[in-house]
């Protein structure tokens, strides 16, 4: 089974179906995610009306039936009184779609579906399930989250991770000067707000189109990216004609910033081990005119066909994406306990091999959209105690708060509190 986030699974969709109405494909898009946000929630909803079926024994069409089925007509009207056309609207789709002989298996819980109230959810539920059911996370994350963050604190990280996050754009050089692209989005109504010590980082307030609609963006004069992502570019600081390595590349998005940091002089080698990511790399460095970036397709736990020396060597791996729930919610579902121990193995792996290729007074840079622990402090704590040729340096612009395990050098970034991905950087200095 292929794991797609919801915005790659409902792109797919609408080639299969060649879906030309973008209205359309908007309110898909955000009826999967609502969905899927809350789909501990909606699941045990079901479960009690199912009982003793649960959700999961239904074959995959019928569960995302229900759980569609559970949002549109109870949670998305705030559990008011259900509107009974609009249910069965929805069952003669389904039936349509499904057959009835697949959809008849459920018919005879829908009119409970639409009527239950809410309360039975958090019945017999402990203090850490009721927290997981009503921010919609997985209990394991819960508790994690109180044993890092203390309860109070953990419960207003976990509630804003339903909140919608600002769109941010990063105004590309390498095509226009900035006072140029500020006058062409003006002239199509792209209102826009600087995001305060990034240097090309602004925040959409509003637009009459779709961004990538415009003008301006057919053209590459920005790139929609997250200000946690341009951050990491920032830190890391190429100059022109350095040598630059970054690791785990695709699809571009850091590439194209740190080529615009460079502006276009000196050499990138970007390594990915995925052709399809690479792909999607390579149509996005020609969008944004980057010139100075290599492509090497590579696993980089092994680095093997890399011999070069960089000065600065970004780092950017695999990780939980824990940071990343307000965007991509399906992740939570997808992620265990042990993922987390899981992606630090993987993550040191490339840690250990990325140093290897830093020059003496180089830097290292290492990020990941993760908040635990164990990607970050402790992989960075372990890095230093068995590399005595790096050091810790100060990560700056100072945007987000102090690492913890007291690497005050190292910044946190969090959703709740800097209306970003949640983020943690390091930077790391190599002897001379």
């Amino acid at each position: 089974m292929q794991k797609l986030s919801e915005r790659s699974a409902i792109a797919k969709t609408v080639r299969q179906l060649d879906v030309s109405d973008s209205d359309a494909v908007r309110l898909a898009y955000r009826l999967v995610c609502e969905t899927v946000r809350r789909r501990n929630y909606i699941d045990r909803y079901i479960n009690k009306v199912a009982k003793p079926r649960t959700v999961g024994e239904y074959e995959l069409g019928i569960q995302a039936f229900l759980r569609l089925y559970v949002y549109q007509t109870r949670i998305a009207r705030k559990w008011s009184r259900p509107n009974v056309e609009e249910a069965e609207t929805i069952v003669k789709l389904v039936r349509s779609i499904l057959g009835w002989r697949t959809t008849k298996e459920v018919e005879s819980i829908l009119g409970e579906l639409l009527t239950q109230e809410p309360d039975i959810v958090l019945e017999g539920a402990t203090d850490e399930e009721k927290v997981g059911l009503s921010t919609f996370h997985p209990v394991w994350f819960v508790k994690y989250c109180f044993n890092l963050f203390g309860r109070s604190n953990a419960v207003i990280m976990l509630e804003a991770d339903n909140q919608t996050l600002p769109t941010y754009i990063r105004l590309n050089t390498l095509r226009a000067s900035e006072d140029v692209i500020l006058e062409k989005l003006a002239a199509e109504g792209i209102q826009i707000k600087k995001v305060e010590h990034l240097r090309f980082a602004y925040e959409i307030k509003n637009t009459r189109a779709p961004l990538t609609g415009t003008t301006s963006f057919q053209e590459g004069l920005f790139y929609i990216q997250d200000k946690a992502s341009c951050f990491a570019a920032e830190v890391a600081n190429p100059q022109p004609g350095m040598t630059l390595l970054e690791v785990c590349a695709a699809p571009g998005a850091k590439t194209t910033y740190l080529a615009q940091l460079m502006q276009n002089r000196g050499a990138i080698y970007s390594i990915d081990y995925s052709k399809r990511r690479m792909g999607i790399w390579k149509r996005e460095v020609g969008q944004m005119g980057v010139k100075i970036a290599e492509p090497v397709i590579a696993d980089a736990c092994e680095l093997s066909p890399l011999t070069k020396e960089a000065d600065v060597v970004v780092l950017d791996p695999p990780c939980t994406g824990s940071g990343n729930f307000v965007r991509s919610p399906s992740s939570k579902w997808r992620l265990t306990s042990r993922s987390i121990d899981k992606m630090a193995e993987i993550q040191w792996r490339m840690l250990e091999k990325s140093a290897e290729n830093v020059k003496p007074g180089g830097t290292l840079v290492y990020s990941t959209c993760s908040i635990t622990l164990e990607e970050n402090e402790m992989l960075v704590e372990k890095f230093l105690k068995r590399n005595c040729d790096f050091l810790l340096a100060e990560a700056t612009p100072k945007i987000g708060l102090p690492g913890l395990r007291g690497l005050d050098m190292c910044q946190r970034l969090f959703p709740h509190i800097h209306m970003c991905n949640g983020f943690f950087i390091a930077k790391l200095i190599k002897n001379l």
